[in-house]
């Protein structure tokens, strides 16, 4: 649609140019005409697009851009209506060509984006959503140089009918995206979730996330030398001591957000309040609260993408944490330091059951480390875990394990996927998730997972 939609406005726009070339017209009748084409470009896209995809992001570029030429052509109008000049031949074509530009532009979201409004649940209930943002006192923000202090948002997933749960008895689960993603980032997996009776918040690592918000108002994106970096540091001519310095950073950053975020959520169970570390709209404060009354705060369980896996993995050490999932993440966290230029890894035990989803290139990896005798912090967090599980997708890439190729199938792409249908994947992790909390946060059933999928 949006190729067809494209090549329709490029046809009459170009089609209205080399007309009004030929006639040499003055400028009174160019910017009549001018306004007539625009009237009639406004009332075609509401005819094609309002029936089925009128509230589409992907097509708001397109309709702002018409708006705002219509309004232009009417004041054009109005000052010109009255001008014998003629109307250069040169400008003609150039307001043809600078509209194209702006066109296609506009019309960029659409060819990105899809329209993606998450998968189908499966549980009981239907779920709703609430934010807020937590100020961590404790922690000034190292990305800024005011003296601000470090803000984490929270984001609500959890049953609609949040009210008809008895206090303390919805298992938390606690989500952190992975680098420069966001915390929609795994979407169809909250409502999976909070469609089966979870309370699911996924937190926001602002400067580590694409964009965010913070308590201002003001938007965050992400930190352009944390970007750089994190594309880069996998380059095989930087030294294992120079990348377990930038990557023991990022790890130091998320997990002291994801402990942080723990520690507040557990105080305002306890306290039945939410303490001044709590930013929030006062519409949400009530449902905030609401949730936390039936949150049970002795069934957490951890889960993150990429770096926020391996978040995951090294806080679910904590002893108030019952279950981990690592969704193809390499565990960062449990490097402990470089010597003889190996790193080395905790080799504690690790109590807690612990799921590690992978693609399959670094299931090979991982392999491949085994053969070569290298110390890999994946296997050997597994090795010692004292109720581990693995499992990895065929043909899938780092990002099938979120919703992005299912929103926009050329970033993701870019960022890196495999020949896996990237519906069925996420349907499929979504389930295998969903089994393993529901074995290790409710004790419903006994959880295992095939080698491969």
């Amino acid at each position: 649609m949006a190729t067809i939609l494209l090549l329709i406005i490029l046809v009459i726009e170009i089609g209205f140019t080399v007309s009004e070339f030929l006639r040499k017209p003055l400028k009174k009748e160019w910017i009549s005409r001018r306004l007539l084409l625009c009237i009639a470009e406004m009332a075609f896209l509401l005819l094609l697009l309002l029936p089925g995809m009128g509230s589409s992001i992907r097509y708001k570029g397109l309709a702002g851009l018409l708006i705002i030429r219509l309004v232009i052509a009417f004041i054009s109008f109005f000052i010109n209506r009255k001008n014998e000049k003629s109307k250069k031949r040169v400008t003609i074509v150039l307001s043809c060509i600078g509209g194209i530009i702006i066109f296609a532009t506009s019309m960029l979201p659409a060819f990105v984006i899809s329209d993606y409004n998450g998968r189908e649940t499966t549980g009981e209930y239907e779920f709703a959503e609430a934010q807020a943002i937590l100020i961590d006192e404790n922690r000034v923000e190292t990305f800024e140089d005011d003296g601000s202090y470090r803000e984490v948002p929270v984001h609500f997933y959890f049953p609609k009918n949040i009210d008809d749960f008895k206090e303390d008895s919805l298992p938390l689960v606690i989500f952190s995206h992975g680098a420069f993603g966001y915390y929609q980032s795994n979407s169809s997996t909250y409502m999976e979730l909070a469609s089966h009776g979870y309370v699911v918040v996924s937190l926001d690592h602002p400067y580590h996330s694409f964009f965010t918000k913070d308590s201002s108002g003001k938007t965050i994106t992400v930190d352009p030398e944390f970007f750089n970096t994190a594309l880069n540091v996998g380059s095989s001519d930087v030294p294992e001591s120079e990348i377990y310095d930038i990557t023991s950073k990022w790890m130091d950053l998320r997990i002291a957000d994801m402990n942080f975020v723990i520690d507040e959520l557990k105080e305002a169970g306890n306290s039945e309040a939410l303490s001044d570390a709590w930013f929030y709209d006062e519409k949400d404060k009530g449902i905030i609260e609401s949730v936390i009354e039936a949150t049970d705060f002795d069934k957490i369980g951890l889960m993150g993408h990429s770096l926020g896996g391996a978040t995951a993995v090294t806080v679910g050490r904590r002893d108030d944490i019952s279950a981990i999932i690592d969704i193809d993440g390499t565990m960062l966290g449990e490097e402990t330091g470089v010597e003889n230029g190996v790193v080395t890894i905790n080799d504690e035990p690790y109590r807690a059951p612990l799921l590690a989803i992978d693609n399959e290139e670094h299931h090979k990896s991982e392999i491949e480390a085994v053969q070569n005798s290298y110390a890999y912090a994946n296997n050997v967090v597994l090795q010692n875990a004292t109720c581990g599980y693995e499992t990895y997708f065929k043909n899938a890439g780092h990002m099938n394990f979120t919703d992005l190729p299912l929103i926009s199938p050329f970033l993701a792409d870019m960022l890196g996927t495999g020949s896996v249908d990237a519906g069925e994947c996420i349907d499929t992790m979504n389930g295998i998730i969903l089994r393993f909390y529901d074995c290790f946060l409710k004790n419903e059933g006994e959880f295992s997972v095939e080698e491969s999928y």
